[in-house]
C-alpha cells in the first residue's frame, strides 16, 4: 500500500493492475488522485486509463509547465486530458450509446459542506463521539448524518459510504 499524505500523485508510467491496486487499497480514505504523464497518443490505453480511475493524461511533448498546470487543475478536481484523446473519449460513449451498451452511470450523491466533513472525519477514522466533539454537534445529530449519507450513497456501512463519496470526488478538505 501507498503509504502518503499528497494530494495528486503523478506517474510516467501506466500499469492498469497496478493503478487498480494502489486506488482499491483496503483503507478507507481518498489521499491522492492520479495523473499519468509522458505518454503515447494511444486512444486505447488512455480509455484503458479512465476506466482504471486517472484524473490526467499528458504526452510526452507536455511541457514542464504543462505537467505542474495539469497538477494544480488535478488538486482543484479537474480532469485533464489532450483535445484528440477526449474527442476519443466522446466517441467511445456515443458508440457505446448507439450500440445499447451505454450502461447507467453512478448518481452523484449531492452532499452539503458538513456531510463532505464528517465523511472525512469518518475516513480518518474517528468515531461519532469525536466527530461530535470536534464539530461541535451532539453525538445523534452526528449518527443521523451518516445514517443519511449513507442512503443519499445507497450503501450499508460507513467504509462503502467513505468509499463512494472518495470515488465520485467530492470529500472536502477540513
Amino acid at each position: 500500500m501507498l503509504n502518503t499524505q499528497c494530494d495528486v500523485l503523478a506517474l510516467d508510467f501506466f500499469e492498469p493492475n497496478r493503478l487498480v491496486s494502489l486506488s482499491s487499497s483496503s483503507e478507507p480514505t481518498c489521499q491522492y488522485k492520479t495523473i499519468l504523464i509522458g505518454m503515447n497518443g494511444d486512444s486505447t490505453q488512455f480509455l484503458q486509463a479512465v476506466r482504471a480511475g486517472v484524473s490526467g493524461y499528458l504526452l510526452k511533448d507536455a511541457s514542464a509547465s504543462d505537467v505542474v498546470a495539469a497538477i494544480r487543475a488535478t488538486f482543484r478536481g479537474e480532469a485533464i486530458c489532450p483535445p484528440k484523446l477526449c474527442a476519443a473519449l466522446f466517441e467511445f460513449f456515443a458508440q457505446s450509446g448507439r450500440q445499447g451498451q451505454d450502461s447507467v452511470l453512478p448518481r452523484r450523491a449531492d452532499l452539503t459542506l458538513r456531510q463532505r466533513q464528517l465523511v472525512n472525519l469518518v475516513a480518518k477514522g474517528l468515531t461519532n463521539k469525536e466527530i461530535a466533539a470536534q464539530l461541535n454537534l451532539s453525538e445523534f445529530t452526528v449518527r443521523n448524518h451518516i445514517h443519511r449519507i449513507m442512503k443519499q450513497v445507497d450503501v450499508g456501512s460507513r467504509r462503502e459510504a467513505v468509499k463512494v463519496v472518495c470515488d465520485q470526488g467530492l470529500a472536502a478538505s477540513v
